[in-house]
């Protein structure tokens, strides 16, 4: 009996298993978090339309029947609302997700094994979060036709009015991120709370940002509030007899503040990880 040659025994030699892409793993992951939401969305739906809709249903609809507020009042306050929505929901849906993980169920460990560098496990927090936030907004829109009786938006304002959305979602996602990398469990509430009510009120979700000229103090702390831009990108498309800041200002400050949570973010998840 002759002896296999080289390229025979290699070939009897079993092969390693491969191990899946970080590109398959990333979907995986992503995948695996779409397919809970999908099981969970009633409830995911209560949970971040509630708030919305009363802001809506009170001040664009009660107070204008009431009289307390001028007739088109609610035309302002409809794309700041969607736009408050799916900014909200997206730094909700990563923040708190992570302050949990790192702090009871430990669960970010098993996302850490996967064959992913750290990064991009942070990553997939963030474009999971912005799915979600994309969802809950666009659900504001038959939510508002439904209250309000109308929805000024037309196909030609649709473009930059999801862009806008878009990059609304992915900045509300990062800055969760950093709060939720940043903040540990005992003290996230008392954040969310210091966070979450002047976000709300100084993102120019119910008056444009260019009237406050009477207010220059109040108008320069809106300005720091990446919310503004998204608020008025949108308002700005939808309303346009409204006067807004440009888009292509709001486009610019969108994308810098996104770059910075995120770098700030990233950071913070990796040192988290280590620890």
């Amino acid at each position: 009996m002759t002896a296999p040659t080289e390229p025979e025994a290699a070939a009897l030699v079993p092969a390693a298993p491969r191990s899946p892409s970080v590109g398959k793993a990333f979907l995986g992951l992503l995948g695996r978090d779409v397919f809970v939401t999908g099981r969970e969305l009633g409830s995911f739906l209560a949970q971040v339309l509630l708030q919305p809709i009363f802001l809506l249903f009170v001040f664009g609809k009660v107070l204008g029947d009431l009289g307390y507020v001028q007739g088109g009042f609610e035309l302002v306050l409809l794309p700041g609302v969607i736009a408050f929505t799916g900014f909200l929901t997206a730094l909700q849906n990563t923040a708190l997700p992570l302050v949990i993980d790192f702090s009871f169920t430990k669960e970010i460990e098993d996302r850490l094994l996967a064959p992913l560098p750290t990064s991009l496990v942070a990553v997939e927090k963030i474009v999971f979060a912005t799915l979600r936030g994309l969802i809950a907004s666009a659900m504001m829109f038959p939510l508002g036709l439904l209250i309000l009786g109308s929805v000024p938006i037309t196909w030609a304002a649709v473009p930059l009015v999801s862009l806008g959305l878009v990059l609304g979602s992915l900045v509300g996602a990062a800055l969760g991120l950093v709060l939720g990398t940043l903040v540990t469990a005992s003290k996230i509430n008392v954040v969310f709370a210091v966070v979450l009510t002047p976000l709300l009120f100084t993102g120019s979700t119910q008056f444009p940002w260019s009237q406050l000229d009477g207010l220059r103090w109040f108008q320069v702390v809106c300005a720091l509030n990446p919310l503004t831009y998204v608020s008025e990108l949108v308002r700005g498309q939808m309303v346009p007899q409204v006067e807004s800041i440009p888009a292509w200002v709001c486009l610019l400050a969108c994308v810098g503040f996104l770059v910075l949570f995120t770098a700030v973010g990233l950071r913070g998840f990796r040192r988290r990880a280590v620890d």
